[in-house]
């Protein structure tokens, strides 16, 4: 079970590795794009180009049809990584084996949806990989094997996601043997140490330029590639693209209000932040394409003390 590029590592490794996976269970395909082109999640293409039946459910919950469609898989264990819906205990319950899952943080900490996201934005020097044996919580069950990876300076949703994906295949290559096995026992989480994260917003992009230039950074850097990030500039909204923590020396000789151009470089732009400067390096306007931040500026003769979000 499971949908996005992030899950096709996981199954490409099962495949690889001989094992007989009977049945992909994946959510619906879905309108992309501004032509809202029908497309299939990435695992269905991975599932389909080697035979494998694809089941769609557009819900697992209260259906019975698909309650019988996956007992009569008889399928001795469920391998489910960011399917994308949460199973109730009587699908749990269906495998001989339980139903084993692979997160996308070093749990009991990021339990939920989008970690990868909130662990950049929330600033985290470290994250992983943790397999475990599902329960009918979020993120509550009992933990197998877990494998951490330093976070660079320089991160994005986008990069770490490719890194955690093919981490995770691997562990979940070491964690099949020795837990059918027996050799691998289940640990309980820590409760007390966990944290439950939200479901990501297109709203959690807006900028607050209250925060300090490095929350800002993280946020711009974490968000990729959704929902982004973005501010709002004569009324208008502006996604910010690109943008680094600026650490040259104070360009601004009075106090500036947080949001305030401070600045005007030859390809950037230098804001106040609530705490130092965040200088803007690409932009997309939403009447326009994207460009460089100090090209935006001349085409619409931004001045030094406009204040972006207002």
């Amino acid at each position: 079970m499971g949908t996005p590029e992030f899950a096709v590592p996981c199954l490409q490794s099962l495949l690889d590795a001989g094992y007989p996976v009977k049945l992909v269970v994946t959510q619906p395909d879905k309108p992309v794009g501004r032509k809202q082109v029908m497309t299939a999640p990435p695992v269905k293409i991975l599932a389909e180009a080697n035979g494998i039946e694809v089941y769609q459910p557009a819900k697992i919950r209260n259906t019975p049809e698909v309650f019988e469609k996956l007992k009569s898989v008889d399928a001795a264990l469920f391998v489910v990584v960011a399917y994308g819906k949460i199973l109730p205990q009587d699908v749990l319950d269906l495998p001989k084996h339980g139903c084993i899952n692979v997160h996308a943080s070093l749990l009991p900490k990021y339990r939920g949806s989008a970690p990868i996201q909130w662990c950049l934005v929330n600033g985290e020097s470290e994250t992983g990989v943790t397999t475990m044996v599902m329960d009918a919580g979020m993120d509550t069950g009992d933990m197998l094997l877990k494998r951490s990876l330093p976070i660079d300076a320089d991160e994005t949703g986008i990069s770490l996601s490719e890194k955690l994906s093919k981490l995770g295949s691997e562990l979940l290559m070491e964690t099949l043997p020795g837990y059918l096995s027996g050799e691998i026992l289940p640990k309980v989480q820590d409760s007390s140490q966990a944290t439950n994260i939200p479901l990501l917003k297109k709203e959690d992009g807006q900028l607050n330029w209250g925060e300090s230039a490095k929350a800002l950074y993280h946020r711009i850097q974490g968000l990729k590639p959704w929902p982004e990030t973005y501010t709002f500039f004569r009324g208008k909204p502006l996604k910010v693209k690109e943008a680094q923590v600026y650490n040259g020396a104070n360009p601004a000789t009075d106090p500036l209000t947080v949001g305030a151009v401070a600045k005007l470089l030859k390809q950037s732009i230098l804001v106040q932040t609530g705490e130092g400067f965040l200088e803007l390096l690409r932009v997309h306007p939403a009447d326009s394409k994207e460009m460089a931040a100090g090209d935006f500026a001349r085409g619409q003769r931004v001045e030094v003390g406009e204040v972006l979000g207002s």
